[in-house]
Order: structure tokens, then C-alpha cells, then sequence
């Protein structure tokens, strides 16, 4: 195998191969990436065996200055050594070739070195997905649905589970939910497609948050296959597998209320900056806990450790509605909560000191919905 290739090209599918390797594998291969020359460009590929992505820098692709030599393939380990050489080759340009026993020299101007590779014949093969039915997803659209859901994923291994977000998808719609029991997120959007299958599947946070890096927003859609225990999205150059998470997701629509006892309609971002200021002092105590208290026409949050002090901050509102309340809650999942919304206007539906309460977009209030279970202080 012999290629020349763009560095800056080559690297940036090198990026988004290296988020899928990881060096904690039981397999040693797979600390490496597998490189495939064949006649229609280049192939990099890279797995830790739950998550697999495979690039394809096309011949055709200008941009690329491809130029293939002789096909072949090889494994190069480990992948951030050999992605440190190619950051640091001195051209534009460089030259990849396999020796005799997959001896690889890699060349750029003065500089060359040779690295020791592996026979990609033992890197495992990618998962076959042979199903038909794709779900055609907008991409910002759904990288939003990730950022929105991932921060309730537990990060506790007893239920695995709940380390994924549960998607089904009925009806033209999908829903995405997560919850680590403390907190739940839930998100719904229309899909461009039905198949007239429903679909519930569990897929981990941790492959969200890497397809999420991988997306293009230049990218106005991308595609989706499920089988039984793989998903697979699917861009123009790089297809991203996923294994889904085993198991029945809990049911989490009995956990959102229906009604509410107390309503706070203010700027998310206003309430972030106050939710934010009180944590300064919560972080530094023994006990993690704000408190929001709704009376006489106020909104106040604040804060007592007796180890560092007190704080208090009215908070600015647009409108009340309902019976005076006081609770008290974890900050930091409060703030991840808010930042979820961005610049917009939200609502608190509270009902008791002790019962989850839901923080909703003033508008289109059944499509987004963060739920935060309160902390007892007494």
C-alpha cells in the first residue's frame, strides 16, 4: 500500500476516527487505526468494540490531493503516536507506504520515519447492519436532542441502563429520554419519515457524545439503521456504529406531573446567573444544596453553609402564579438544566417541597422537558 495525501485533510478524519479508540481495550489492536487503500480513496477505521467509526477520504476529493500508489491495508498502533507524527510532518503533504513485513514509512519533505504496523486481517470486522429502514435525521436538530439529554445519563454502573438515552420512535416521532433517577430529561422531535415500525432502543450517553463531535452542521441531514442490538448513523463519508445497551428502559412518563401547585415564568439565563452565583458558596461547603423560596410576590435563591457563609440574591421574573413555596435543590444539576435552554424564556411547575418539579419552555411546553428532584433539607 502507497498513498500521498493533504495532511490537514487527512488529519481532520484522523480526529474523528481517534474518538472512537480508546486505550483502556482488552483487544491491543484496536489501541491502533486501521488505514484501507482501495480504488475509490481512503478508508481509516477505529473501534473500542462498542462504538466504530469508519471514514472514507474519497479520490475524487480535490481537496484531499489524494493520490493512491498501490492498494492495501494496515494497522497502526498506537493511534496518538502515529496521529503525534503526522501533526509534526514539516510539508503539506505526505507519503505512506508498507514495507515488508508491515514495516510503514512515512515521509513528508526531509523528514522520515518508519513505525512498526500490524496485519489488518486481525482488526476485527465492523458490525453488519443489513437493515433497510432508515430514519432521515436533521443534524442540528438532533445534536440539540444529545446536548439536551446526555446530562441526566447516570454515571454509575449498577443499573447500565441508565448510563444511555432511550429512544422510540412511533408515529413520525422520536422521543429521547434520560434519567439518573435524580433528574430526567426529555426531548421530542418530528421525523421527515415513517416506516411504520415503532422502535425502542437504549443508546450509550458516551456514543451521543461522540457522534455529536463527529456531526457537520454544515450538514443539513444524516441518516439512521437500527437492528437488534447496533445502531448505525450514517453521514456521506463516515458511517458511526454505536452496540445498544440491553435491557428495559423504567418507564419515566409516570414521573412528570401533570399540574403543578406554583408557577415561575423568568429568563433562563437570568436564573442560571443566580443559580451559578450561589454555587460558589454551595461548592465550598459540606452540603451541595441551594434553596428557592417563592413568596409575596418574590422569587429568592439562596444559601447557608456554616462553614463558609450565606448568600442571598432576589431573582428578576416575569410573572407568579399559585401558592408560596420553598425548596432546595442540587445546583450543579439545576445549571446543567438551564444551559440546556440557552436565551430563552422558561417555566417552573413546582408542586411540594419534596416532589420533582419540571422546567419547561414558556412556548412549545410538551417538547422539551427537564425534571429535577429536590433535596431534603430537614
Amino acid at each position: 500500500m502507497k498513498f500521498t495525501i493533504k495532511r490537514t485533510v487527512f488529519l481532520k478524519s484522523l480526529a474523528d476516527v481517534q474518538l472512537a479508540i480508546s486505550s483502556k481495550t482488552t483487544i491491543p489492536i484496536l489501541t491502533g487505526i486501521k488505514l484501507e487503500a482501495n480504488d475509490e480513496g481512503l478508508k481509516l477505521v477505529g473501534s473500542d468494540g462498542d462504538i466504530s467509526i469508519e471514514t472514507t477520504i474519497s479520490s475524487t476529493d480535490e481537496a484531499a490531493e489524494l493520490v493512491i500508489e498501490s492498494t492495501g491495508a494496515i494497522v497502526l498502533q498506537p493511534a496518538r503516536f502515529f496521529s503525534d507524527i503526522v501533526k509534526k510532518l514539516p510539508d503539506d503533504t505526505f507519503t505512506l507506504e508498507v514495507l515488508d513485513r508491515f514495516q510503514t514509512a512515512i515521509t513528508s519533505s526531509s523528514s522520515a520515519f518508519t513505525i512498526n504496523g500490524l496485519d489488518a486481517n486481525n482488526y476485527p470486522r465492523l458490525p453488519e447492519i443489513d437493515s433497510q429502514e432508515a430514519f432521515k435525521l436533521p443534524v442540528r436538530l438532533f445534536k440539540q436532542v444529545i446536548k439536551q439529554t446526555v446530562i441526566a445519563v447516570s454515571s454509575h454502573e449498577s443499573r447500565p441502563i441508565l448510563t444511555g438515552v432511550n429512544l422510540t420512535i412511533n408515529e413520525n416521532q422520536l422521543k429521547a429520554v434520560a434519567t439518573d433517577s435524580h433528574r430526567l430529561s426529555q426531548r421530542i422531535i418530528p421525523l421527515e419519515t415513517d416506516q411504520g415500525k415503532q422502535y425502542n432502543i437504549v443508546i450509550p450517553g458516551k456514543s451521543l457524545q461522540e457522534l455529536s463531535r463527529i456531526l457537520d452542521d454544515q450538514l443539513d441531514d444524516f441518516e439512521m439503521f437500527i437492528t437488534d442490538n447496533q445502531v448505525l448513523f450514517k453521514t456521506t463519508n463516515t458511517f458511526f456504529y454505536s452496540r445498544l445497551l440491553e435491557g428495559n428502559y423504567p418507564d419515566t412518563s409516570r414521573l412528570i406531573p401533570e399540574n403543578s401547585a406554583t408557577q415561575i415564568t423568568l429568563d433562563a439565563t437570568t436564573f442560571l446567573g443566580a443559580v451559578t452565583r450561589a454555587s460558589l458558596l454551595s461548592h465550598e461547603g459540606k452540603n451541595n444544596v441551594v434553596k428557592l423560596t417563592v413568596k409575596d410576590n418574590s422569587v429568592e435563591i439562596s444559601g447557608n453553609s456554616p462553614e463558609v457563609g450565606k448568600v442571598q440574591e432576589q431573582v428578576a421574573f416575569n410573572s407568579i402564579k399559585g401558592e408560596p413555596l420553598e425548596l432546595s435543590f442540587n445546583p450543579d444539576y439545576m445549571k446543567d438544566a438551564l444551559n440546556t435552554f440557552g436565551p430563552a424564556e422558561i417555566t417552573l411547575h413546582l408542586i411540594s417541597p419534596l416532589r420533582p418539579f419540571v422546567l419547561v419552555p414558556s412556548e412549545d411546553n410538551r417538547e422539551f422537558i427537564q425534571l429535577i428532584t429536590p433535596i431534603r433539607t430537614a
